[in-house]
């Protein structure tokens, strides 16, 4: 019989285990956690192997688990909120001093959003240590899923079939936080360029020039929406090339505003909105009760007034 006193049981595993009692399978505990089915197969294996006892045993074309798995699973609740609650109050305890918090991030945020937000958490929250890893959002969302980051700041299009916010980000907290206008991106002079905004259907004559996959997959939505198949002459997803492709009249583009307001507009360009419902949403994503730890709390509450200032 395993010591649950021992000190090297991974809180995580135990969760698994109970995941397991709960659910009676090993495919019902990945979709409730949010795992992949390897993973929590995987982490039965080590754990088994580090105790040295069987903790599942397979009946028919399911599991079950053994007495020792009775045991741990009848204790891990237990186990686990009481560490949750103990690093929240030992934060609470030094006032922060020592919180640390991993941000993910998509690269347009990288020179709009998270500048403020360190200067701010800096100014007001000194005790905030964050670092920061540029990803776009479906890689932030998994290292979210992976524990290599504690919040993931992510957007979504419209109509986006490849939510990396739908079944990918299954069994995590996704919340919408505030959006991020799309703007049409013309040439000086072009006949469009004369009004306080502009339809995509206005520009289905226009050679186009693509942004990163997502944002190209969101300008052939849009278009579709329109009526039209873009003909995409040129793709690149670094923002500065695209404004200099289209200050040379190569063609027309999109870009969130968040990706032209991250350096000085080029001459020969210009920038129109387009309508409302093509705006992107920004998203923050944590793991469940991530909230619980104040200095992730906190990043969060400084993220969302930033993107709602924004």
């Amino acid at each position: 019989m395993p010591d649950l006193s021992d000190p090297d049981i991974d809180p995580r595993a135990l969760r698994v285990i109970k995941a397991v009692a709960d659910q009676g399978s090993i495919t019902g505990a990945a979709a409730l956690l949010g795992y992949s089915q390897p993973a929590v197969s995987q982490q039965l294996k080590r754990i088994e192997q580090q105790l040295q006892v069987p903790i599942i045993e397979r009946v028919g074309r399911g599991v079950r688990l053994t007495e020792a798995g009775r045991v741990l699973a009848r204790h891990a609740g237990a186990v686990t909120s009481a560490l949750e609650a103990a690093a929240g109050e030992l934060a609470e305890l030094r006032g922060l001093r020592a919180g640390r918090v991993r941000l993910a991030g998509f690269p347009s945020a990288s020179a709009t959003i998270i500048p403020r937000l360190l200067a701010r958490l800096e100014a007001e929250h000194r005790g905030v240590a964050v670092t920061y890893l540029e990803a776009e959002p479906p890689e932030a969302v998994e290292a979210v899923r992976e524990d290599r980051a504690d919040i993931a700041l992510t957007f979504s299009y419209p109509g986006d079939r490849d939510d990396p916010h739908g079944p990918s980000a299954r069994g995590l907290s996704v919340r919408a936080v505030g959006r991020d206008d799309l703007l049409a991106v013309l040439p000086s002079g072009h006949p469009a360029a004369d009004g306080e905004a502009v339809d995509v259907a206005a520009l289905a004559g226009e050679s186009w020039i693509a942004g990163c996959p997502r944002c190209r997959g969101h300008l052939l939505e849009s278009c579709a929406r329109a009526g039209f198949v873009p003909r995409i002459a040129f793709e690149t997803d670094n923002f500065v090339a695209v404004e200099g492709l289209v200050a040379q009249g190569i063609g027309v583009a999109t870009l969130p505003r968040m990706a032209v307001e991250s350096f000085p507009q080029l001459p020969g360009v210009v920038t129109l909105p387009l309508p409302p419902e093509e705006a992107r949403t920004i998203h923050v994503v944590t793991a469940h009760g991530a909230d619980r730890v104040p200095a992730i709390r906190t990043t969060l509450a400084a993220i969302e007034r930033l993107v709602a200032r924004h």
